[in-house]
């Protein structure tokens, strides 16, 4: 299965490496982000109610008492100093993301999650949550049944869990109640971000923008920041003039970088990865011992005899005297560097290995980032 995954990789890297060759573009809209559109994270504390025994145990999670009682009490039930015992209420954490320019009353998704020892949300009620920003003001109210995509069933000697029965979801849940303030027509100037930092895409991004402009009106400032500078004929119509912009293709730059990934085994390599010359050997001894007990009985209707397991063990050595020494020449492309490793017939694991080993020699000249 490793080998096949291997070869799909390398066939993918390959598409990927002609395609570049090729001269492949991407829009702008692709790889920067414009300033102040942006999504903003909420958050927030509530109470869920209606579950069918599954809730927190008010003996384990004080917080949800105190939160059940004070709830109680501003409805003007007084239960102070009450013994409490009940497992259908959960004190849950509420997030959200408030989009760019969502307007006042307008709906967004939420997501709950339980925050004591509850056993699953299924068939819960939200209460009325109020959701802040990071600057500690409330731009939406969440309220309504929690949807759960998982179950847990419980017996006396088996137990069958599906996904996370303690995380649901409210589809349109929270009503904005809170905008912004950010507003587009005012902006004189607005910073472009890349998505991947980088000086020579920074400066083709510049370039090509004041080349569809017809005027200069952007400027690289460092290798995330575009500046541009918004034109008076474009001071009213700004979403006019972003969407020209966003439209602009440009031939994008990288490092050459090589990513492992060492828990799954996969390598990533950009199509600029390059190698000195160097010889690689991979080799690897292994010693397989495989144990076949048999049994011994006596021939029937003999005189006298025991029965006895008798072992047989089974030793294979394989010190690797199949594998060869390849010799990759000098700047060398990622094909090549692929079919080279290919040609000795390594797996992924031992890949990674003989890739920061080329490394430590100083002959590969690439960035190797381990996830």
């Amino acid at each position: 299965m490793f080998r096949t995954a291997t070869t799909l990789l390398t066939a993918f890297l390959l598409l990927l490496q002609v395609t570049a060759a090729q001269g492949a573009t991407v829009r702008l809209k692709d790889i920067i982000e414009f300033e102040g559109i942006r999504d903003n994270p909420l958050v927030g504390y509530g109470l869920v109610v209606g579950l069918q025994g599954t809730g927190d145990t008010l003996n384990n999670s004080p917080f949800t008492q105190q939160s059940l009682e004070a709830m109680l009490e501003r409805l003007g039930v007084n239960t102070r100093d009450q013994n409490i015992n009940t497992e259908n209420v959960a004190a849950v954490m509420v997030t959200a993301d408030l989009p760019a320019f969502a307007r006042q009353g307008s709906q967004i998704d939420v997501v709950v999650n339980s925050l004591g020892d509850a056993e699953s949300l299924l068939g819960g009620t939200l209460l009325v949550t109020p959701l802040v920003g990071a600057d500690g003001e409330v731009y939406a109210v969440s309220q309504g049944p929690i949807i759960v995509g998982g179950f847990s069933a419980t017996g006396n000697a088996q137990t069958v869990t599906k996904n996370i029965p303690t995380v649901g979801r409210i589809s349109n849940g929270a009503t904005v109640e809170r905008e912004t303030g950010f507003e587009l027509e005012r902006m004189r100037q607005m910073r472009l971000s890349l998505r991947n930092p980088d000086l020579t895409t920074a400066l083709r991004v510049e370039k090509a923008i004041n080349e569809r402009m017809g005027q200069r009106i952007s400027k690289a400032i460092d290798p995330t920041t575009v500046l541009l500078a918004i034109p008076e004929s474009h001071r009213t119509e700004m979403v006019t003039l972003l969407a020209e912009i966003e439209q602009v293709s440009i031939q994008t730059d990288q490092i050459a970088r090589i990513v492992i990934d060492e828990k799954a085994g996969v390598i990533v390599m950009g199509r600029d990865v390059r190698v000195d010359e160097i010889a690689i050997a991979q080799g690897n001894l292994t010693v397989t011992v495989t144990e076949t007990p048999q049994v011994s009985q006596p021939n029937a209707f003999a005189a006298q005899g025991d029965t006895e397991v008798v072992d047989r063990t089974a030793i294979q050595i394989d010190e690797g005297e199949d594998r060869k020494l390849t010799v990759l020449n000098e700047g060398v492309s990622l094909q090549e560097l692929v079919d080279g490793l290919n040609a000795l017939g390594v797996g992924p694991r031992d890949m990674i290995s003989i890739l920061q080993t080329i490394k430590a020699a100083g002959a590969l000249q690439a960035e190797i980032e381990v996830m």
